[in-house]
């Protein structure tokens, strides 16, 4: 059976882009399941796949992640991976469902779990707001002027919080519903650049092919569909209900969020196997880039600190 990837509410569970992908593990909080009810699901998954992959990502209530931790604990395995990703619910669901696709192909655990991180590079998740008034907790610069525009029940922003934080008011009319218009998807209100396009309210997309999902909270405007991803050139777009955790996340429930990422499995293996595998020097399992997904140790020891001396050995990290 394929390593098992988990996510921790069913709302970050994206539909399976194909009959072959599985789907994912779903990881109860402590409001939902008892203790010994997490360690039953959890034992029978790890006998049934093997591996456990989880994504655990940073606006997690510390109730899961302190759950999350304790089964590993309780459970006494290193068969279990509890990764830090820190993206956006939708960006993070995206990442779950691509870590789904390549569950099936012939990488083993520590492959996939450490896959994760260099995935994660490649998706592009935003949101457009009502207000960014909150914004700043989610490391998206907020200036004076963008603070004061949010009071204005017109004003609409397009924001990217990854992989690189931008922000842009758009015109009056650009958070309503509207269709195309507009040359290469500018925001309708704005005026064209050079190139026909709002330059500095489009945020910069993807050099590669992505389709593209988003998900409407309390904030009712097509911009997303249709200027975003015909600006990006996406290949595809889909809708998906909002993750219960993205007004929290985004500071706001008038949004719409959004996240693309690469959809081909082949391209997604291409990436994944074109990295250098290395053997983790505490657990043995393979892994690509600096770090285990599974025990933590990074790829090479640490030097010896002057308490420590080099002849002590090494220790778990």
């Amino acid at each position: 059976m394929p390593t098992a990837i988990a996510v921790t509410s069913d709302d970050l569970v994206l539909p399976a882009p194909d009959r072959h992908t599985p789907g994912a593990a779903l990881l109860h909080p402590p409001g939902q399941h008892d203790l010994e009810s997490a360690l039953a699901g959890t034992s029978a998954l790890l006998e049934r796949h093997g591996h456990l992959v989880a994504l655990v990502p940073p606006w997690l209530p510390r109730s899961t992640v302190q759950r999350l931790h304790t089964v590993r604990a309780i459970l006494e395995t290193d068969r279990i991976a509890l990764l830090d990703i820190d993206l956006p619910p939708l960006g993070t669901a995206l990442l779950a469902r691509q870590l789904r696709q390549l569950s099936v192909c012939d990488f083993s655990p520590g492959i996939i779990a450490s896959a994760a991180r260099l995935l994660s590079h490649y998706i592009y998740a935003g949101a457009l707001l009502g207000s960014v008034a909150k914004l700043d907790r989610v490391r998206v610069p907020v200036g004076l002027g963008a603070h004061a525009r949010s009071w204005s029940p017109s004003a609409h922003f397009a924001v990217l919080a990854h992989p690189a934080p931008h922000l842009a008011k758009l015109g009056a009319s650009g958070g309503g519903r509207s269709g195309r218009g507009g040359s290469h998807g500018a925001p309708h209100g704005s005026r064209p650049g050079p190139g026909g396009a709002a330059a500095d309210a489009l945020p910069g997309g993807p050099d590669f092919a992505t389709h593209l999902t988003f998900a409407r909270g309390q904030l009712a405007s097509d911009w997303v569909a249709a200027e975003l991803a015909p600006a990006w050139q996406v290949q595809g777009v889909m809708e998906n209900p909002l993750p219960a955790a993205s007004p929290a996340w985004w500071g706001t429930p008038k949004l719409v969020e959004f996240a693309a990422g690469i959809p081909d499995l082949s391209v997604l293996y291409q990436l994944v196997a074109s990295v250098r595998r290395e053997r983790c020097r505490w657990c043995g399992l393979e892994l690509i880039g600096d770090r285990c997904g599974f025990c933590a140790a990074p790829l090479t020891a640490p030097p010896p600190s002057a308490a420590t001396p080099a002849s002590t050995g090494r220790s778990r990290p």
